[in-house]
């Protein structure tokens, strides 16, 4: 029986990969790199930074180099995703059936806190979430299933009640890794560049409840 939905936040929530590339973009054109959409798109979407920096830059960024790095690069995407903040469609109509429901909901995302204050702040959803892991709050990135199960038990919910919508292959793997089950969200990724998953969606205006309350009979 379907008790709890957890949503990672990139690509899922909001459409957020073409300001990611452009932040990432700048970041790298002042150290004289320029990276093609074709290499972010195997090397950024749905990665963590630490892999990201140290892909691009050719050696192991960690530490306090990969602390200073990160907040230059995710501030650099607050400035300019601030303005543009908008959730992908059908999301919020989503969200709203998910609480009439009653339903445990969580946010499990691998970017930082602030950018989760951000767009949750900006949206106005905060309050309708149970649990919201950001990647401070975890020792171990996606595929890892850290993440997912430190939200279930932060929503009481075991996992295999537990519904993940994710939009990259790490991050689907992940909830299949927490014994979850995952709808793909196709806004960054074809269907045959996820994992297997229990249902695919371009967006949420796609999607009734009564589809994902199935997967659970």
């Amino acid at each position: 029986m379907l008790q709890a939905v957890i949503f990672d936040m990139d690509g899922v929530i909001c459409h957020t990969n073409p300001y990611h590339s452009i932040a990432f973009k700048q970041f790298f054109a002042k150290r004289n790199l320029n990276p093609t959409e074709e290499e972010f798109k195997l090397h950024m979407y749905g990665k963590n930074n630490g892999y990201i920096l140290s892909y691009f830059l050719g050696r192991e960024i960690q530490g306090e180099e990969l602390s200073e790095l990160e907040f230059e690069k995710e501030s650099l995407f607050r400035e300019i995703y601030k303005p543009e903040v908008q959730p992908i469609s059908g999301y919020l109509d989503f969200l709203n059936v998910l609480n009439q429901l009653g339903l445990s909901i969580g946010v499990a995302t691998s970017a930082p806190r602030a950018n989760l204050d951000l767009i949750l702040g900006t949206l106005a959803i905060k309050e309708t979430m149970g649990s919201m892991l950001a990647s401070e709050d975890v020792s171990k990135h996606k595929p890892d299933p850290e993440v997912y199960l430190k939200t279930a038990a932060n929503l009481k919910i075991d996992p295999a009640h537990c519904l993940v919508f994710e939009d990259s292959f790490s991050g689907a793997s992940a909830g299949l890794n927490a014994g979850m089950k995952v709808v793909g969200v196709l806004s960054t990724h074809k269907k045959e560049e996820l994992p297997v998953c229990d249902l695919y969606i371009n967006d949420y205006s796609e999607l009734e409840i009564v589809q994902v309350q199935q997967l659970f009979i």
